[in-house]
């Protein structure tokens, strides 16, 4: 059987036995035409990108996601603009596999078959919706496998162990653990030894399934997360692109040269 690109993704980290980086940005921030450029530069340096799709009420989000999803909306992203940036950028050289992130009603206000074809369509490998959890999502999970799109389940620390095996076992490629009781950006406030205390709980139920740790992961949380098949890291650089504006210099130039430096923390 043919491996998903997010699946290969994570053989390659496994191989050179290393964790898989992962970035997160929120499309059309801070424009649509700098955003895409962003995005074609991490590309350099990461294994995955995930693609933040704005909504105005993203309650899982801290204020630099925030703050980052608000210039989008106010620079007038729309979902039919994601979907061309994604195609685009599926079309560059350097293109990694990419999630989209975000909520049910972007979904619902599209049309789910409608959406799930049109992330096919333009190269979409993976989605999380934030707000659509195991059981109710069974068959939006369904019909994306049936569209080879990763369909991936988040987990928490207040995730039941009944739950847990259940999402466990009806995940594709890859699983979402929410480090922490938190939202994000905020400060770690586990230590990275309960994190992975907690990650190793949820491995053991199926090793084959990758589990990538999100929520609190800085610089200085990579090196004890390591053992982790993937690290995310978001709101640092939504706040890169926040400053370099306060700054008045270029997001572009700031935001790869960050991604950058954190990449050798990973080999």
């Amino acid at each position: 059987m043919r491996l998903s690109k997010l699946a290969s993704a994570f053989k390659k980290c496994k191989q050179e036995h290393r964790s898989a980086f992962l970035t997160y940005t929120v499309a059309g921030d801070p424009d649509k035409k700098k955003f895409f450029e962003i995005l074609k530069a991490i590309s350099l340096h990461v294994d995955i990108c995930e693609i933040g799709v704005g909504h105005n009420c993203n309650t899982g989000d801290g204020k630099q996601i925030q703050n980052s999803t608000y210039r989008a909306i106010k620079n007038g992203i729309k979902i039919k603009d994601i979907f061309a940036i994604v195609k685009r950028f599926k079309k560059t050289k350097d293109a990694k596999p990419c999630i989209l992130m975000g909520y049910y009603n972007s979904v619902i206000q599209y049309g789910e078959n409608r959406f799930i074809r049109k992330c096919k369509q333009v190269g979409v490998d993976g989605l999380i919706i934030v707000d659509l959890p195991w059981p109710e999502n069974k068959k939006f999970s369904k019909k994306c496998k049936k569209n080879s799109i990763n369909f991936v389940q988040l987990v928490s620390p207040t995730t039941s162990p009944y739950r847990m095996k259940k999402i466990v076992n009806d995940s594709h490629d890859m699983i979402y653990y929410i480090s922490m009781l938190s939202t994000t950006g905020g400060k770690l406030k586990v230590s990275p030894r309960k994190i992975l205390e907690n990650y190793n709980k949820i491995k053991k139920i199926d090793k084959s399934k990758n589990l990538v740790i999100g929520f609190g992961i800085t610089a200085e949380t990579i090196s004890p997360l390591k053992k982790a098949d993937g690290l995310v890291i978001g709101s640092a650089l939504c706040k890169e692109i926040s400053k370099s504006i306060k700054k008045k210099q270029n997001p572009v130039t700031n935001v790869s040269s960050m991604v950058k430096k954190l990449s050798t923390k990973f080999s």
